[in-house]
């Protein structure tokens, strides 16, 4: 990078680093700053790539948190977004429609399964799941009904609002607000010889409890460190709670978008969820935006000459034009020829690499599925463990953007990384495992 645009990154403010001037105002998320290392400074991405102030240059091994799945700075999603900011910047959404909201619908609900037919707006992941949870509850009480359980896998994670939160079961994150959740029964994720264990389970708590909806996470625990399910086991599980007219909510804000291989993980499965949520690949970064779609039968329990059995739940920024426009275009390059054509690429070349390192002596285990590649060290490490961290500051050193999740290592790269690159994250992957 020229040293003149590292120094106009930095404006009026002289020479101090951004690292130095973000210490004095910023709260992280998941930092505990008494002890953690200045963050870095970033200046410019574009494709897999990023740069810091410094001029040094990382892979960005995970898009990011799963979002950049087109690249940094994809031309087409820019193009399109300094378009419409010319046209229609921002309208709030109640009272109001627009094009880029409903044309963004007419081709999502191509997409999406078949049942699902209403979507509503929101912010960003957590939101996307709290406004679904809600839809879940209200569906019941507008009937009569009174319920007041959920029904979660262990070890799930779905965001960080407080419906979100009763539904996740990663004490790190819910740890001082346990007191304070909606009533959740948790079961294991079924594994192709558990699935009747599970599902017993199940049926115990069903028999148990007046149960809400069951809300999960389709093949793929992200937070969890990348854990895999059985397809066969879900599709039961989700069969079983139709026959006890208990709503389903799949949370796709990871998994959505081409990531397991298909354009949705609930597109692996037979019996689909009443209920999606979609954020982060959604507009591909680029804009903070989410979705929660839903079923004819949930909306139309939501239809009355009461005004009180409406969805009275709102975001200011709900469809907000650019956010829609950016997932338009996002939605224009999933199924395009060059990057279907990455997106198996990247799949076969994680199937040939765990092949590789699954008899290694420090792997536990070794998976992938689409393009998640997830490697288990044999290894003991809490989550913000001193083990991850070394792990993470090694692959940075290495100039590859990778954050374990405990003694797993994972990457969900962006469709458009090359081979070369991709082939960087596996040599560091395997220089870790001789290291550590």
């Amino acid at each position: 990078m020229q040293d003149r645009e590292i120094e106009n990154s930095m404006g009026d403010t002289g020479f101090k680093k951004l690292s130095e001037r973000d210490k004095k105002h910023i709260w992280h998320p998941l930092t505990q700053h008494q002890t953690a290392a200045p963050r870095l400074g970033i200046v410019k991405a574009e494709g897999a790539l990023i740069w810091d102030e410094e001029g040094n240059e990382y892979i960005d091994g995970i898009a990011s948190w799963y979002t950049a799945m087109y690249g940094h700075c994809h031309p087409h999603i820019v193009n399109a977004l300094t378009k419409q900011m010319n046209t229609l910047d921002f309208v709030m959404f109640s009272g109001f429609t627009h094009q880029p909201a409903i044309d963004l619908s007419e081709k999502l609900i191509e997409l999406l399964p078949k049942n699902q037919e209403k979507l509503f707006f929101n912010d960003n992941g957590s939101t996307a799941i709290e406004a679904g949870i809600k839809m879940a509850m209200q569906y019941y009480h507008n009937k009569g009904i009174k319920r007041n359980t959920l029904i979660a896998f262990e070890n799930g994670f779905h965001g960080d609002t407080f419906a979100a939160m009763s539904a996740s079961g990663l004490s790190s994150y819910n740890g001082p607000f346990e007191d304070f959740l909606l009533q959740v029964k948790r079961i294991p994720v079924p594994q192709e010889d558990t699935i009747d264990e599970v599902i017993q389970a199940l049926e115990t708590i069903i028999a148990e409890n007046s149960c809400i909806a069951f809300v999960f996470e389709p093949l793929v625990q992200g937070a969890a460190g990348m854990k895999f399910h059985s397809a066969k086991g879900l599709d039961t599980l989700i069969k079983k709670c139709r026959e006890n007219d208990i709503l389903t909510l799949a949370d796709e804000i990871m998994t959505g978008f081409g990531k397991t291989g298909k354009n949705f993980a609930s597109d692996h499965l037979h019996h689909k969820p009443d209920i999606i949520c979609l954020s982060k690949a959604l507009t591909a970064g680029m804009f903070p935006l989410s979705i929660t779609s839903c079923s004819l039968q949930v909306y139309n329990a939501f239809l009355s000459d009461e005004v009180s059995k409406g969805f009275f739940h709102a975001h200011t920024f709900s469809a907000h034009p650019l956010g829609c426009t950016a997932a338009l275009a996002s939605l224009e390059l999933l199924n395009a020829a060059e990057i279907v054509d990455r997106r198996e690429y990247i799949e076969e070349a994680h199937r040939q690499f765990v092949a590789k390192i699954e008899g290694h002596d420090k792997v536990e285990s070794a998976r992938s599925i689409g393009v998640i590649l997830a490697v288990d060290l044999k290894i003991k490490s809490d989550r913000y463990g001193s083990l991850r961290d070394e792990l993470y500051t090694f692959f940075m050193k290495e100039g590859v953007n990778l954050r374990p999740l405990g003694n797993t290592i994972y990457t969900l790269p962006p469709y458009v990384i090359t081979d070369a690159q991709l082939q960087k994250i596996y040599n560091v992957i395997v220089q870790a495992l001789e290291l550590f």
